[in-house]
């Protein structure tokens, strides 16, 4: 009985994995409907739906990808964002599937519950492209991002190089600001940060907080808390992100400590206000996380799964990883990042038409 047991088993895994190989060898939309049909109306039609436009960024991603998308040929883009709002989100989300859209390039606010949304589109043949922020346990069919993973590592390499170079030896308080709560993003930043400070026995985590909204106000109360409880005994602040960045500055300012001399302070995106703190020597670095090229690719994406529904995604875009999300190994494909001080703001993003020049060194 237990040997005939074990036979069934192997029998349905071995019909099961069949049957997987087997929907993986059919398009894309076949993949998605089954025997169900969706009517093509011969329009190509891409969505792309941010979580936020509070970043400065986002006008570039919102830009970059429209432009690119109309250049490769859809004829319509549906964009719009959210506010940090994951049911205004889901309702905007649900618009674009009723106003017909084939691919929908999506941000999430909430990377823990956004799967329901992956699979209304599903439901509706239509796929989803995960755009920065991965969405947990779900089907998503692509995903798309800067090299999330790098971030924290890149900040916690400068951080210990600053400690070198100003207190002499690998030792001090640091604060960790971290973005929405759960959020993968956020996670993936921060895990770097975190293994940085578990290889330095003289470095001390004395704040990891999360922050609702990715909020730069909230960051710099967290930073003001801080100093308030240390005494101005804060020697790191790495952020998440560049708003989170500037809270800290802002409350590094009001102490007349924001100056990279004395505290280290990281972020990542490299928005115009953390460019300009940086050449004013008051944050240290801010991770360039290039956003046109990820716009860019997400545009080619969406267009080319409109364009090819009956090929499967791994024949029509160039995949560089695969990435588990709790419930698949999601095809990947992943932009460079790169490390932005004092002395390298003109080969990066100046040089990349990011910033210009005399935004960044203005006297404003």
């Amino acid at each position: 009985m237990k040997k005939l047991s074990i036979l069934l088993v192997v029998v349905l895994l071995v019909s099961s994995m069949s049957m997987t190989v087997f929907a993986q060898d059919g398009g894309w939309l076949d993949n998605l409907l089954g025997d169900n049909e969706r009517e093509d109306d011969g329009v190509i039609k891409v969505g792309f739906l941010l979580k936020t436009m509070q970043e400065e960024r986002y006008k570039t991603d919102r830009d970059a990808f429209i432009e690119k998308a109309e250049e490769l040929g859809a004829d319509e883009v549906i964009f719009d964002a959210a506010n940090n709002d994951e049911n205004e989100q889901l309702s905007k989300f649900e618009n674009m599937l009723t106003q017909g859209a084939d691919v929908i390039v999506l941000q999430p606010v909430n990377t823990g519950t956004a799967s329901n949304m992956v699979r209304k589109a599903h439901d509706s043949g239509v796929a989803v492209v995960n755009y920065d922020s991965l969405i947990m346990n779900s089907d998503v069919d692509l995903f798309l991002t800067q090299d999330s993973w790098a971030v924290g590592e890149l900040q916690g390499e400068a951080m210990v190089e600053w400690f070198k170079e100003n207190r002499g030896e690998v030792k001090g308080n640091v604060v960790l600001l971290r973005g929405q709560p759960g959020d993968s993003n956020a996670n993936a930043f921060s895990q770097g940060v975190l293994d940085t400070v578990a290889e330095y026995e003289g470095l001390e985590l004395v704040v990891d907080q999360s922050h609702e909204g990715w909020s730069p106000d909230l960051a710099m109360e967290t930073t003001e808390n801080a100093l308030t409880r240390y005494d101005n005994k804060i020697d790191a602040v790495v952020a998440n992100n560049s708003g989170m960045a500037s809270g800290a500055v802002r409350a590094l300012e009001a102490q007349g400590m924001a100056d990279t001399d004395k505290v280290f302070v990281a972020g990542s995106d490299a928005d115009l206000i953390n460019m300009r703190y940086i050449a004013q020597g008051k944050q240290t670095i801010d991770i360039f996380k290039k956003v046109k090229p990820l716009a860019y690719e997400a545009a080619r994406a969406a267009v080319a799964l409109a364009k090819n529904p009956d090929r499967p995604i791994d024949e029509i875009v160039d995949i560089t990883r695969y990435v588990d999300n709790g419930q698949v190994e999601v095809p990947t494909v992943v932009t460079e990042i790169v490390v932005v001080n004092q002395d390298n703001i003109m080969d990066t993003v100046v040089a990349d038409g990011y910033h210009e020049a005399t935004d960044i060194f203005s006297e404003e």
